[in-house]
């Protein structure tokens, strides 16, 4: 595997991702970074950040991709089979880690990634 360049649009974007508590899409990002880096740049960090196993992809109800941070995932093995919440109202979509759905197949489906989303409302948007 490659080396990582530690650049500052690395640093920014995880650390804006780390920070924000919910995961993110590319165009939010873009305006966080506020023209640190194009588009370009920011889709080759993702791409590299979930090859390190840093972050990871989540699909909200609406089809938009948005990155979350990974917590206990390295370049490995990466385990994302928990809960996804999207919010209808506020739009935002939180990793639920602490719930941990069971999936069962017949033997003969081989799964390599889950992607559990449910959406509603947020407690924030409830009060």
């Amino acid at each position: 595997m490659k080396q990582s360049r530690n650049t500052i649009a690395r640093k920014e974007i995880t650390k804006l991702i780390h920070e924000s508590g919910i995961a993110l899409s590319h165009a939010e990002l873009q305006v966080l970074l506020n023209g640190l880096c194009d588009r370009v740049t920011t889709y080759r960090v993702l791409d590299r950040l979930m090859d390190e196993g840093i972050i990871h992809k989540v699909v909200d109800i609406d089809g938009t991709i948005k990155y979350a941070e990974c917590h206990t995932c390295t370049t490995e093995i990466h385990h994302h089979d928990h809960l996804h919440f999207s919010c209808e109202q506020c739009k935002t979509v939180t990793c639920v880690e602490d719930i941990e759905p069971k999936i069962k197949l017949p033997i003969t489906y081989k799964v390599h990634k889950i992607n559990l989303t449910v959406s509603g409302i947020c407690p924030n948007c409830q009060q």
